[in-house]
């Protein structure tokens, strides 16, 4: 559990530098990015190696129906996350749709997980998208919703989104995981 709880810590604190420390960050200049992105990518496997390792401590037993609410979840979260990028209707409803969709990721996984770990896992990356998403939000008050794209900007991404749904459950069946119940 201490590599997981150091995951989060590290993607927590490599997240929130530019926001709680901008001084220092643009210090940094160019080469920071660099740092920040090697401190991701420590950060997630941290995270999974913490995960993995972590001893099974139930909190609670998820109803199996819940994974249909998870699936369900799962593939909204992924259609949030392309469309932040391809700017398509939902954009201009929902002001940080990349977060959102993350949020509903975690949410789905901690209502098919019922372990501490997952709680530790999912809940402090929920934790950290709201925590974002407020300091997003203070930094700059005033939103104008993006011009709506073509639509085959929406057809691009609901195509990305199945793509990347079914690469995700090759990913989940060969870690042993069967995400369609």
């Amino acid at each position: 559990m201490t590599l997981l709880i150091l995951g989060l810590a590290l993607w927590w604190g490599a997240h929130l530098f530019k926001r709680l420390a901008p001084d220092a960050r643009a210090r940094l200049g160019d080469p920071g990015k660099g740092l920040v992105a090697v401190a991701l990518v420590a950060a997630i496997v941290l995270m999974v190696i913490g995960y993995r390792g972590a001893d099974f401590i139930s909190v609670w037993n998820p109803p199996a129906f819940l994974t249909h609410v998870n699936n369900l979840l799962m593939i909204f979260a992924f259609y949030l996350y392309a469309a932040s990028g391809a700017k398509t209707w939902i954009t201009t409803v929902i002001r940080h749709p990349q977060l959102t969709g993350f949020k509903i990721w975690a949410v789905a996984h901690l209502l098919v997980n019922g372990d501490l770990a997952a709680i530790v896992l999912f809940g402090g990356l929920l934790a950290w998208a709201v925590v974002t998403v407020i300091l997003l939000n203070r930094a700059a008050r005033e939103w104008i919703p993006p011009a709506r794209a073509p639509a085959r900007k929406e057809v691009t991404t609901i195509v990305a989104t199945i793509v990347v749904l079914g690469v995700v459950m090759g990913i989940h069946n060969w870690l042993g995981v069967q995400p369609w119940g």
